[in-house]
Formats: C-alpha cells, sequence, structure tokens
C-alpha cells in the first residue's frame, strides 16, 4: 500500500539572498481570513483545546466589531443629538433590556414560563438584537454561571476574577465563544434557533440599518434628525449602554449590596441595579431561586421585566409564569440579619 508524501513548504530566495518559508506566511492569511468570517458565521473557525483552556487568550480580530461597537459611539460628537434621536435611543434601551431580561434570562435560560414555538422565535429574534450573541450560546453560558457560581471556572465572577474580567474581559476571550451543547439540549432542537447562533450579527446589522432609514424618514417629515444621527442613537448607544448594564449583574451584583438568603456565591440585592436592569438587581434572590419568573420576591422590590411578562401572558402570548412559592419567599435563611 502507498503512503503518500507530504510536501514540504516551497522555499522562496528573499531579497538579501536568505531563503523563506512561505507556508506559514500563507497559513496566517488564511487563519485571519477564517477569523474574519467568524464575523459573520460562527462555524468558520473552530478554537484549539489550549486555546480554549487558556481563558485570557484573546483573538483581537474577531473583537473588532465588537471595538468598534464602543468606538462608533464617539461620532456622537459628529452627529450631534436631538430630542427625538435621544427619545428613540431610550426606547430602544427598553426594548434591549427587556429582551434580554425576560426572553434571554428568564425564557431561554430558566425556562420560567411557556409559549409557543412561533412565539419563542420571536422572542429569540428581538434578543438577538441585543448584541449580546445568540439565544443558545446565552443561555448556556448563563446555567454553566449558575452551576458554577463564584468557582474558579465561573468566567464572570468577580471574587475570582477581578471587575474588569468579570464586567466584560471574560467576552474578549476565546473561550467564551463556545458553550457547552450538551447543557442546552431543550433548545439545541430547534434549527432556527440554531441558525440565529450561527449568523448572531446578522439581526443587529438589519436593526442598524432600520435606524439609519428610520432617521432618514423622520427627518423627510420634518423632525429635527438624520439617519446617521438615529443610527448613532438608536443603535450604538443604546446597545452600549444596555449591554454593560447587563455586564454590572456579573461585576457588581457579587460585589455590592445585600444578601436576604444564604447561597453558595456572594450574589446581592441592589434597587438601584434592579431600576437600572429592569428587575435583574434583584441578584441575591434569583440566585436563592432561579425558577421563578419574578426575581422582585416582595411588592416593593420592583421589578420592570416582571410585570412586562405579565402583561404578555395576559394578552395569551406566553403562559404559565412559574410563581415564587410563599415558603420560598419567607424562609429564615437571611444572610444578613442587620
Amino acid at each position: 500500500m502507498e503512503t503518500q508524501q507530504l510536501e514540504p513548504p516551497k522555499i522562496k530566495p528573499s531579497k538579501n539572498g536568505k531563503a523563506t518559508r512561505q507556508q506559514p506566511r500563507r497559513g496566517r492569511v488564511r487563519s485571519t481570513l477564517s477569523t474574519i468570517g467568524l464575523w459573520f458565521d460562527n462555524t468558520t473557525k473552530n478554537y484549539s483545546e489550549d486555546e480554549i483552556a487558556d481563558q485570557y487568550s484573546v483573538d483581537v480580530v474577531r473583537l473588532i466589531p465588537y471595538l468598534g461597537l464602543h468606538l462608533m459611539c464617539f461620532w456622537v460628537f459628529y452627529v450631534g443629538w436631538s430630542g427625538i434621536a435621544v427619545g428613540v435611543a431610550a426606547v430602544m434601551y427598553a426594548v434591549h433590556m427587556f429582551a434580554i431580561t425576560g426572553f434571554y434570562h428568564r425564557y431561554f435560560s430558566h425556562r420560567t414560563f411557556k409559549t409557543s414555538r412561533f412565539m419563542q422565535f420571536i422572542l429569540a429574534l428581538v434578543g438577538s438584537s441585543c448584541v449580546q450573541r445568540g439565544p443558545i450560546w446565552w443561555a448556556s453560558r448563563h446555567r454553566h454561571h449558575h452551576r458554577h457560581s463564584d468557582e474558579e471556572s465561573d468566567v464572570h465572577s468577580p471574587i475570582r476574577h477581578g471587575f474588569y474580567w468579570s464586567h466584560m474581559g471574560w467576552i474578549t476571550s476565546k473561550g467564551a465563544f463556545t458553550f457547552d451543547k450538551k447543557s442546552v439540549p431543550d433548545l439545541m432542537k430547534f434549527p432556527e434557533l440554531v441558525f440565529l447562533d450561527r449568523y448572531d450579527n446578522l439581526v443587529p446589522v438589519l436593526e442598524g440599518v432600520a435606524m439609519f432609514f428610520l432617521g432618514v424618514f423622520l427627518q423627510s417629515l420634518g423632525f429635527n434628525t438624520t439617519g446617521f444621527q438615529m443610527l448613532i442613537w438608536g443603535f450604538f448607544i443604546s446597545i452600549i449602554c444596555s449591554s454593560h448594564a447587563t455586564y454590572t449583574i456579573n461585576s457588581l451584583m457579587h460585589l455590592w449590596g445585600r444578601k436576604r438568603y444564604k447561597s453558595k456565591d456572594e450574589s446581592r440585592n441592589s434597587l438601584l441595579l434592579a431600576l437600572l436592569t429592569f428587575g435583574e438587581g434583584w441578584h441575591n434572590n434569583h440566585h436563592y431561586y432561579p425558577g421563578a419568573a419574578r426575581q422582585g420576591f416582595y411588592w416593593w422590590e420592583i421589578d420592570l421585566t416582571y410585570y412586562g411578562l405579565w402583561c404578555m401572558s395576559k394578552l395569551g402570548l406566553i403562559w404559565d409564569l412559574n410563581p415564587v412559592p410563599r415558603k420560598v419567599r419567607e424562609s429564615h435563611h437571611l444572610a444578613d440579619a442587620a
């Protein structure tokens, strides 16, 4: 049986007369192009086991769109502001925050209510607009967080990895782009969700285009705005604000606030962050009993996301919102009696 002989890398003389190998250069170019392909399709490249194991290994090329989101906000100094643009940005902040907290978190990650397959796709579609990757990836990473909260493998634990890494640094690591498919078998069986996960930048791009043309349309009606102004405020600024508000639950809510219930981690409650994140600031409540659709366990704990979900249930769009059992809410496993 013949064995195929591999050809050695081609040798090309350089200007100084020394021979240089071409294969490594071609390999680097190919690797860079495949990484750029990840901006559009998450299956164009897989990281090695060593790269994934090193949680501080960063792929700068892949992060260019993410960095661009932040840099585009500085364009506000060129496009200026208007009441209509700021108003649309505020509305989109609310839409993005509700989509992340109500859909990605309370539905896809914890299944705290039920809905139809069609509405599930709509929830995923709206959630995908928030530029926090696809619903399957988000749910898998969050379920891992609950299993290993504040342990060494919890990549966004400020107790283990410091404030910056828990806030946004972990998102930039090569390992963060992967997820455990075995942790989300309930979601992997839906091809439409797999599609949104694979092309997770598609919906945000379409939203950005829509924002631009919304500005053009409003300007044609006589409003004091432009397409680019609406793009910056309605898309980029609203996305960055809602994203970093979400990140504070990882970075601040394990350091700052009060613990009502004893838990294996340092999760805490904060009214301020609950207002900012539509109810996610009741983080200690949530970690104590993550199966409830409501994270504000008491009536005075404002939970805007739950109010929105309740309204959706009254419209028949969703149903069977998991309540907080009275014995759970009133349990005396208090962590801070002061």
